[in-house]
């Protein structure tokens, strides 16, 4: 499959846009015309900077307002795309999308328009340019891309044809089937954009919310599958209107879009396998899933194939001051298992959860400030095969994040994430142990050993801070690289605003990952857990937890009181209000005010937690889940951040 992308979708000048589209990887690149407007480099200046990228110029767009028209502003028109064409032949580019008229279209008279569509398609014939017509969603007559090739076809002339866009399509829900009976000649330029589903006005929606394909709710699949089923061979270029990705870092952007290609890529394919399989019926083998896509002209590649995480094998926490972290795992009931024998890594276990200390303070944190406080800085997966998950991740343009290991020590296949968490496949083991842990603690008589046999946890979720830039581009990493699947966003009220929350999950729920976005806040100083953000004085504070499940939270809760555990404080009128919504049994109620302990249910079982305080930028949480209650106290949330919010802004906070 040619890739491909409209420049229109990256931060920076046109001579910066092209050079991350080649670092990349794309094909080739849509010229947007503002960005060779503005641009000091000359249309044969760009024609051989392409060249010397290894780039295509595949589309010169838009020209817009040309159909439907009267006579006099049809020769202005001509005038004008004349114009355009003499430029694009100094840029040696050979196709134009042509957009259904939304300003200037008086006349809605079909005949009026393939006449007039007509003849700009023979003076494109005399330049050597081909014209893409495209509906767009908001086209005052035509908006229906049925409608814009019903018109190519009426003209029938070999320069023009049709651009199909998903998010014209995809935005008005029209069927794509249709799409499979074009003449495959007739499409000359296909483009892909994602979006999330919101109700309002179309215009709105898609010149500030389309996103990567895999980072939206569109069925992108469906779409590029039909698009292959008509035998089209052309680019398949993004065509993304975004506020936030152009004001991104431009060639962080365009691996970000690059990865979306492939992911679509391998999405398309499975989508033809099935498609396939359907039409054979049920007892189509699928050992000939790459036979049956080989019959269309256009190949869709696949990635490495591989299975969910099974499970969290580890997570790691970085500080250079690691006594209040020492403190609060012990407090909670995990016991010490030593150092590592040649890291600078202590690893402390509860059952099955495993958080490891690393007291390397000689790397930058991911806000590129010096790594002090203590922050989530990776996290370990159970996965069948490592090698081939890593290989998988590094085709999705994964930066690799090696770690060196002696000859008797277990290698992990670790990558970047996009906020910088670095992750690590791990071989996992039916009974949940993990075998590098005997590298820890060698001669240690584990005094805490009794202490960890007699608790049962797993880490039940971890919460990761996103920072607004690449929030879109954590969910598709997440979504492709790891086989996570995104579930519906929520929106969290706290005292500096909304927070966005996106659960990602495999579909046992033995991963739960939650990525949260949290608001822009003014203030003057920058304490424990702030990001600095875009303008002077503006700060994103953020906070991260793991979470522990246990099969008795207030067990866990009494024993870990005992040991002088800080707890996150609730307020008196949470519980009031519990007990309002709830009619809880006093004697319960009591024990969850007296732990400090959160409660919330549904149809489907309990949930029990509780927080503890937080230790620079990272805080603990302990649950207990009942029946088969699958949220997060959603409910509770509110509360959390209200509470943590005030001891951040102590005048002198403690943690």
């Amino acid at each position: 499959m040619r890739t491909g992308i409209a420049t229109v979708c990256l931060s920076g000048t046109l001579r910066e846009k092209m050079q991350a589209c080649a670092i990349a990887g794309f094909d080739g690149i849509e010229i947007f015309e503002q960005d060779l407007v503005t641009s000091p480099l000359s249309p044969e200046e760009v024609r051989k900077m392409a060249a010397d990228l290894g780039l295509t110029l595949d589309l010169y767009q838009p020209f817009r307002d040309f159909d439907s028209v009267p006579e006099d502003l049809l020769a202005a028109n001509l005038r004008r795309a004349d114009a355009k064409f003499r430029l694009m032949s100094r840029l040696g580019m050979d196709t134009i999308l042509v957009c259904s008229n939304v300003a200037t279209a008086s006349i809605d008279d079909d005949a009026l328009r393939a006449e007039q569509l007509a003849a700009l398609a023979a003076l494109a014939q005399d330049h050597g340019v081909k014209v893409a017509y495209e509906a767009l969603a908001w086209g005052k007559y035509v908006n229906d891309y049925e409608h814009a090739h019903r018109l190519v076809e009426a003209v029938d002339h070999p320069n023009l044809g049709t651009c199909l866009d998903s998010f014209h399509i995809l935005s008005r829900d029209w069927d794509t089937a249709p799409i499979e009976a074009f003449n495959p000649e007739k499409i000359f330029f296909v483009q892909v954009a994602d979006a999330p589903k919101l109700s309002m006005d179309v215009l709105s929606w898609s010149r500030h919310y389309r996103v990567f394909p895999g980072e939206g709710q569109f069925e992108l699949a469906k779409f590029l599958g039909h698009v292959v089923r008509a035998g089209y061979t052309g680019p398949v270029s993004l065509e993304v209107f975004n506020d936030v990705f152009r004001q991104s870092d431009v060639e962080r952007t365009a691996v970000d879009a690059m990865r979306s290609l492939i992911w679509l890529e391998e999405q398309s394919a499975k989508w033809l396998d099935a498609a396939a399989a359907s039409d054979n019926g049920a007892g189509s083998r699928a050992d000939n899933a790459a036979t049956r896509r080989r019959r269309y002209p256009m190949e869709l590649a696949t990635l490495p194939q591989v299975a969910e995480p099974a499970g969290f094998n580890f997570a790691e926490v970085r500080a250079a001051d690691t006594a209040g972290l020492e403190s609060l795992l012990g407090q909670l009931g995990f016991a010490s298992n030593g150092r590592h024998r040649t890291k600078n890594v202590q690893l402390w276990t509860m059952g099955h959860a495993r958080v490891i200390i690393n007291e390397d303070s000689s790397e930058e944190s991911r806000d590129s400030q010096a790594a002090s406080a203590p922050a989530i800085s990776a996290l370990g997966f159970d996965v069948d095969s490592p090698v081939i998950a890593a290989a998988r991740a590094q085709q999705l343009k994964a930066p690799a994040v090696p770690r060196k290991s002696q000859a008797d020590e277990e290698i992990f296949q670790g990558f970047a994430a996009p906020d910088s968490t670095e992750i690590f496949l791990c071989q996992g083991s039916p009974d949940g142990t993990a075998v590098w842990t005997r590298e820890f603690g060698e001669g240690m008589e584990a005094p805490d050993a009794g202490r960890a046999a007699q608790q049962s946890a797993v880490i039940d979720h971890v919460n990761l801070a996103q920072p607004w830039q690449h929030f879109d581009e954590a969910v598709l990493f997440y979504t492709s690289a790891l086989a996570l699947e995104p579930q519906p966003y929520a929106e969290v009220a706290s005292p500096t605003g909304l927070v966005r929350s996106q659960v990602m999950l495999t579909r046992d729920r033995g991963v739960r990952l939650v990525l949260n976005l949290a608001p822009l806040v003014q203030r003057e100083g920058a304490g424990p857990g702030a990001e600095a953000a875009a303008g002077t004085g503006q700060r994103r504070t953020y906070q991260e937890h793991i979470a522990f499940a246990v099969d008795d939270l207030v067990a866990t809760a009494r024993a870990a009181k005992a040991r002088g555990l800080d707890f996150l404080q609730i307020p008196d009128n949470y519980y009031e209000d519990l007990d309002a919504r709830f009619d809880l049994d006093a004697s319960f109620l009591a024990t969850l005010r007296e732990l400090n302990l959160l409660y919330d249910r549904d149809a489907d079982g309990e949930f029990l937690h509780f927080y503890t305080a937080t230790v620079g930028s990272v805080f603990f949480e302990m649950v207990e889940r009942r029946g088969n209650y699958d949220g997060y106290g959603a409910p509770n949330a509110p509360v959390r951040h209200a509470v943590q919010y005030d001891h951040l802004h102590q005048p002198n906070p403690t943690a």
